[in-house]
């Protein structure tokens, strides 16, 4: 590793992500999910290295190299704002992980090691690439459709769950990543990675499908929201200070406060069971929209459920998941011929629209979900009339 890198891996910032587990509380359903994002950090470094290095070797990289530090640097830190628990707490409306990275980056050690080795702009810069909007021919790297970050975590979840499912040709996948010449250089994918991508993308649905949002990994997260979201609302807890907590760090704050019996039913794996489930593909395309988008409106509507169904509030939680940015896909092809196609919904070159395939796919793995503290029917129709 380049000197740059350990200096930035040895501050606190980064250190912390050493206790911050990748996938937050799937651990209670796959034991072996317990790897933490500093690694996932460190794998995603790697792989900026790799694609950097075949890049340049094929020459794509002329006259980028002021923007090559950027790029394996912005792999490295841009996990650095993850809260506890993955990203569980931005459902729930807290600031995104990507913008509680700008004081770290920017301030602090970080800042001050990355303005000394890179020159004072350099934090701004990366902070932009993680964000994904900066004008660097190579954004694609840091995000986009086919990421390093989702190839990195796609294949260390699938093995520290022990499931089948993320298995990707990365090496193919990133031997045909491509910076296009012309007035807009970006990062593209040659004809031959067609296949790696497809597989990229059933990766993605299998790992969304099976673990990410398995039926009790969900009970799990919606519990841990409530958590947090009523002693965010009792005062036992400040947003302000939410990306500072370690995952254990977290629970023995709010212990320390008192506790709650959502957290003494966590601790205890004492999870919320399932009480109605309705897959997205079996609803209209805009409905329940609200439930992933406005929280105080959903934890209304679930203590009013509640209530009506004979259990306290707090005791009936919904959960209807939104990541549709994991799925989708915009990325230009370059084609055997020299001809740019951009892969789109609205496109299909070749045997698969690759595009409008994840779509299906993102509404086949999404659920509806109710979920209760004790065994209670409730009826879809009720589900209906609250959509």
């Amino acid at each position: 590793m380049e000197p740059l890198a350990l200096r930035l891996i040895d501050t606190p910032a980064f250190q912390r992500l050493r206790y911050v587990r990748q996938l937050g509380l799937a651990f209670l359903v796959y034991p072996g999910a317990s790897h933490s994002r500093f690694e996932h950090a460190l794998g995603t470094y790697h792989l900026a290295r790799r694609a950097l290095l075949l890049l340049a070797e094929r020459g794509d990289l002329s006259e980028l190299d002021e923007h090559c530090a950027d790029v394996r640097i912005a792999a490295l830190l841009h996990d650095i704002g993850h809260y506890p628990f993955s990203h569980a707490l931005e459902e729930i409306g807290a600031l995104h992980h990507e913008e509680v990275a700008r004081p770290l980056i920017t301030d602090g050690a970080v800042g001050k090691i990355l303005r000394a080795e890179l020159g004072s702009g350099a934090p701004d810069r990366i902070v932009t690439l993680i964000r994904g909007a900066s004008t660097s021919p190579l954004q694609g790297l840091i995000s986009g459709s086919i990421d390093l970050d989702k190839i990195e975590y796609l294949r260390r979840d699938a093995v520290m769950c022990g499931v089948p499912y993320g298995e990707i040709d990365a090496d193919r996948l990133i031997n045909s990543l491509v910076v296009l010449t012309g007035d807009e250089r970006r990062i593209a994918v040659q004809e031959k990675g067609l296949s790696a991508l497809e597989s990229l993308l059933f990766a993605k649905y299998q790992m969304y499908r099976n673990v990410y949002w398995h039926h009790a990994v969900r009970s799990a997260t919606a519990m841990y929201k409530r958590l947090v979201s009523d002693a965010l609302d009792a005062g036992s807890l400040s947003a302000d200070t939410l990306a500072g907590f370690t995952d254990e760090g977290l629970l023995i704050g709010l212990e320390a406060k008192g506790g709650h019996p959502l957290l003494t039913r966590l601790r205890q794996r004492q999870l919320y069971k399932r009480a109605l489930e309705v897959p997205a593909a079996d609803l209209p395309r805009d409905a329940g929209e609200w439930i992933a988008d406005d929280w105080r409106r959903t934890m209304q509507v679930e203590d009013a459920l509640a209530r009506s169904f004979g259990l306290q509030p707090g005791e009936l939680l919904l959960d209807f998941p939104a990541k549709t940015e994991m799925f989708g896909l915009n990325l230009p092809v370059l084609r055997r011929t020299g001809r740019i196609d951009m892969l789109t919904r609205e496109s299909a070159h070749g045997a698969i629209n690759l595009a409008k395939l994840s779509d299906e796919l993102y509404r086949s793995a999404r659920w509806l979900r109710v979920f209760t503290a004790m065994p209670a029917s409730v009826s879809r129709d009720a589900i209906d009339r609250i959509l």
